[in-house]
């Protein structure tokens, strides 16, 4: 693992496509209608027939300010009484669900999402925390992996030391950049001591992980002032790290529009601030765990792809895949067994499905033998950057040359460029291909030719 990524600027521009995540697979994009609360009640009564352990995710909304780069489903207030009628629906969800699940099976993973979850008050925050513990079975015991998103302007250190208290342990803190002109061009004012200072509670308090998200690509960001963010980022020496290419798609997310497109950095300066940004992280000792995201080699996600156990799903990199996800609050997305359902996007409508005692899922889909297997693949290359046949052959009983025939000149083509080394046994993802392993995945992707690729980011 220690030559995990071999830049290759000719190999990148040939594969840098635009195309899923693969948080999922099939992605969200195939969510339909047809699927509603029906399916829902059929996959949480076989969860809990099979007393499967739970991740739960909830999503809290709100933010006091616009971050002009955001695509998040977010509602902008000052008015910190927005969110009560919502924590009174989002209580109503949590008791609906939690009465299909058995009380023995165990949450061991939770997550706090936004917006920004801080918005609540401490109270707020209590009640919900309350609330969830006497629905389902959260560990009291800190083994779980309890995680929020912390934005440091909204946190203190007594909000820190409640989040401790309320069984958090694991934070993942929004920074971005720290030049000041790219702050101010994305509207998101942000101070190094106030992040220092939410890191140093964190550790003070004892919570077991810290990751901070940075994005580059974003305007008047040049590659020597993105490099100095990174530096100083690695002072902080956060666990983890999420390094995000920022899509500029304006058309899709209202807020973009705010954002000069002149102000942007041009593909080549993105590639360069890429290339310096991991030259900087792995001179300083974290792996590159894929698709965006860096760990320290002792961070259980190093350890889990050390390992072959490493899993993905709609909460990114996990070691918790085994695990039936349960979304709770609006857009929030469930993937339980063979099941993905989604919650309604639109705050009124979701409260107000609520509020007649109905559950506000909207859409989703309902996996089938090829999209299990597909997803598998997927699943193995993304993970591990490695995929053998036979695994594949034996758990859905297929040839694997056979049944993917039509794929092998594309496979052979990426063989023959470096991407990958391909044999009768394995696909293996070289070190100068593991930056484009979502163009590697694309090939097994059944829906991809149908789909408008603009909906997509580019890989790099």
């Amino acid at each position: 693992m220690l030559d995990a990524i071999r830049w290759d600027t000719d190999l990148i521009r040939r594969y840098d496509l635009a195309g899923p995540r693969y948080t999922s697979y099939p992605t969200a994009v195939q969510f339909h209608s047809q699927v509603g609360t029906f399916d829902l009640f059929h996959a949480l009564r076989d969860s809990r027939k099979a007393l499967r352990p739970l991740s739960l995710y909830v999503h809290v909304p709100f933010c006091a300010n616009i971050c002009y780069y955001c695509a998040c489903n977010k509602v902008i207030t000052k008015d910190r009484g927005r969110a009560l009628p919502y924590l009174q629906r989002l209580e109503q969800e949590i008791q609906l669900i939690a009465c299909h699940l058995d009380p023995a099976q165990k949450v061991e993973q939770l997550h706090f999402g936004g917006g920004t979850p801080t918005f609540l008050s401490h109270d707020e925050l209590r009640q919900l925390m309350a609330h969830l513990r006497k629905h389902f079975n959260l560990l009291d015991d800190d083994s779980g992996d309890y995680g929020i998103e912390i934005d440091p302007r909204e946190a203190d250190w007594s909000t820190m030391g409640l989040l401790r208290e309320l069984g958090f342990n694991r934070v993942s803190i929004g920074l971005q950049d720290l030049d000041p002109a790219v702050q101010r061009a994305i509207n998101r004012l942000q101070s190094l001591e106030e992040t220092r200072a939410v890191i140093d509670a964190a550790r003070t308090l004892q919570f077991r992980s810290i990751n901070i998200d940075l994005i580059y690509g974003l305007p008047k960001q040049t590659p020597d002032n993105f490099a100095r963010t990174v530096e100083e980022v690695i002072s902080l020496q956060p666990d983890r790290l999420s390094v995000f290419n920022y899509a500029h798609l304006p058309e899709r997310f209202m807020p973009q529009r705010r954002i000069n497109g002149n102000e942007l950095p041009s593909p080549a300066q993105k590639l360069e601030m890429l290339q310096r940004t991991i030259e900087q992280l792995t001179a300083a000792g974290y792996r590159y765990i894929g698709m965006d995201h860096f760990a320290l080699p002792d961070d259980e996600l190093a350890i889990a792809q050390e390992e072959s156990t490493l899993q993905r799903n709609f909460q990114g990199y996990t070691t918790h895949g085994h695990c039936d996800l349960i979304g709770l609050g609006v857009s929030a997305i469930s993937q339980i067994g063979d099941l993905y359902c989604q919650n309604s996007s639109d705050l009124n409508h979701y409260q107000n499905t609520l509020a007649g005692a109905q559950l506000a899922t909207s859409r989703g889909l309902v996996c089938n033998a090829d999209d299990r297997l597909r997803r598998a693949v997927i699943q193995q290359l993304i993970c591990n950057f490695s995929l053998d046949f036979a695994e594949i052959e034996r758990s859905f009983n297929i040839d694997f040359q056979g049944y993917f025939g039509a794929l092998w000149p594309q496979l052979q083509s990426m063989a023959q460029d470096g991407l990958i080394e391909l044999d009768r046994e394995r696909i293996t993802v070289l070190p100068a291909g593991r930056l484009l392993v979502r163009s590697v995945c694309m090939v097994f992707d059944a829906y991809l030719e149908q789909q408008n690729r603009q909906r997509f980011s580019r890989v790099i």
